[in-house]
């Protein structure tokens, strides 16, 4: 099936965001036969989009070495691994009234955009088996990254039971099967980075027991430190905010703070539906990137103006393909 994608797109993609599409992806391509390593930024919904059916491929592959995501993106890729079945699709999603929207809430049905995550079977279920995790973190007095109590979870086997989807579709299970360094700055903001603050206020736990952002840049700059001695470094972003710029921003950091040597990122493609312009947080051309020493000005740049869910499966099933 990717050959057959791979072979549709050199057919038909000539123009426009089409053309750029096909560029990113050859860009891609070209940029990983030359031994790059590829970070990957996930922002947006793109677990609950199930982004996973192909992403997760990507990653057994070999062609994603790093992802920065969202605290949502996260936790959404476990919440789909154990409740998919019990999901809600609202496909007239657009004209609900406010009253429908209540509806939802009282039936404990979270709406992200088209797609409802049961709460109970899904936030709840997942809330209940990694609360043990951060418990014993905080009882051994040995903290951990946002991420890792979620290898640690998926690792312990006590999900089996709960599985709705075949692991092959979990992108946060093929990370975890190949150690995949992750990044995620800002976890506070996300459903269980709420739940967790919710145990500090009780008493229940303690801040202690959870290490958070200065830890993940630090974590960050040695990946880049040591990746960039002896490999090109590609930023593959879908979407804005934190999960981009947090990552992208390892390089001027060690530059310019740090006053050490590193290169800047190689290879850059940006996937958002946001309005470019300047100053726009989330669509900001690549050339203002030269600017900060983010990236370099011999950088291959793209910018695909579309649907993350529509283009980034596009351009994982080209590199696929071959």
């Amino acid at each position: 099936m990717a050959a057959e994608i791979r072979a549709f797109i050199d057919h038909h993609f000539r123009h426009f965001n089409a053309a750029t599409l096909k560029d990113a992806a050859q860009g891609y391509e070209t940029f990983l036969n030359a031994g790059g390593r590829m970070m990957l930024t996930l922002a947006g919904a793109m677990s609950t989009a199930e982004l996973g059916l192909s992403l997760a491929e990507m990653i057994r592959a070999g062609k994603v070495h790093a992802i920065t995501c969202t605290g949502a993106n996260l936790e959404e890729d476990l919440f789909n691994l154990v409740a998919h079945d019990r999901y809600v699709r609202v496909p007239g999603y657009r004209y609900l009234s406010k009253q429908q929207e209540v509806e939802l809430l009282e039936r404990g049905l979270n709406r992200v955009t088209d797609t409802c995550i049961p709460e109970d079977y899904a936030i709840r279920k997942i809330q209940h088996l990694i609360e043990t995790h951060w418990r014993d973190a905080k009882q051994e007095g040995k903290p951990k990254l946002p991420h890792q109590f979620c290898y640690e979870l998926i690792r312990s086997g006590r999900l089996k039971e709960h599985y709705q989807i075949p692991l092959e579709h979990s992108w946060l299970v093929a990370a975890c099967e190949r150690s995949l360094p992750l990044f995620v700055p800002g976890w506070e903001d996300s459903t269980l980075g709420s739940i967790f603050t919710s145990l500090c206020i009780r008493g229940e736990m303690s801040p202690a027991a959870m290490r958070g952002g200065i830890d993940y840049l630090l974590e960050l700059a040695n990946w880049y430190r040591e990746g960039s001695a002896r490999h090109p470094m590609g930023f593959f972003q879908i979407g804005g905010g934190i999960a981009g710029d947090f990552a992208i921003c390892v390089v001027p950091m060690i530059r310019q703070d740090l006053e050490e040597h590193v290169p800047e990122w190689k290879y850059f493609c940006q996937i958002s539906d946001s309005t470019t312009s300047y100053g726009s947080y989330s669509g900001a051309v690549p050339n203002e990137k030269i600017t900060w020493g983010k990236i370099a000005g011999d950088c291959p740049q793209y910018v695909i103006e579309s649907d993350a869910t529509i283009v980034a499966p596009l351009i994982f099933a080209y590199l696929l393909g071959r």
